[in-house]
């Protein structure tokens, strides 16, 4: 199963990666961001929310807080600013979330309520591999909407995460 190292090693990967597609996104006019391109969420900006929304619901649950969203397409900010803003609020959470895990809190079950309705418990481990394998999955989606705009999101290999992102995780 994964470990408290791993787990910090991606969310450092998906910081970066969430900055670079923010970036790359910020090349287009907010229009076109928003243009419904028939991706599952529509369109960059859906994507991206689409995102912050899943993020929120998973760190709530970790934390035992209420829910503050109620459909996974639910649009946070229509503002492309202040949806950078909040993801980069979002992505310091994920990381101090992950700071101090250990591997029997990664074993513990996590209990839940689905957005769909019912009661859902998994292992935390499963619960954050999924949060993570999630971003990939729809910046995956962002990245290759961006590319059909003639914006190229740049390297996306975890292979390739600089030295000043894997710092907090290495102590390099």
């Amino acid at each position: 199963m994964i470990t408290p190292a791993y787990c910090r090693l991606m969310a450092r990967y998906n910081r970066w990666q969430n900055e670079a597609v923010y970036a790359a996104a910020a090349a287009l006019p907010d229009g076109t961001r928003k243009r419904n391109m028939g991706a599952f969420f529509k369109s960059i900006h859906g994507t991206l929310n689409h995102l912050l929304v899943a993020d929120w619901v998973w760190l709530a649950r970790l934390h035992a807080e209420p829910r503050t969203v109620d459909a996974l397409d639910q649009e946070l900010y229509a503002d492309f600013d202040e949806l950078r803003r909040v993801r980069v609020a979002t992505d310091d959470r994920i990381d101090h979330t992950v700071a101090t895990l250990t591997s029997e809190r990664l074993a513990t079950e996590l209990r839940y309520t689905r957005l769909t309705g019912g009661d859902s418990t998994n292992p935390i481990a499963v619960t954050l591999s999924h949060l993570f394998n999630h971003q990939t999955h729809h910046r995956a989606q962002a990245g290759t909407l961006l590319m059909q705009c003639g914006v190229d999101p740049g390297v996306t290999d975890l292979i390739a995460l600089p030295a000043t992102f894997a710092s907090p995780v290495f102590g390099t």
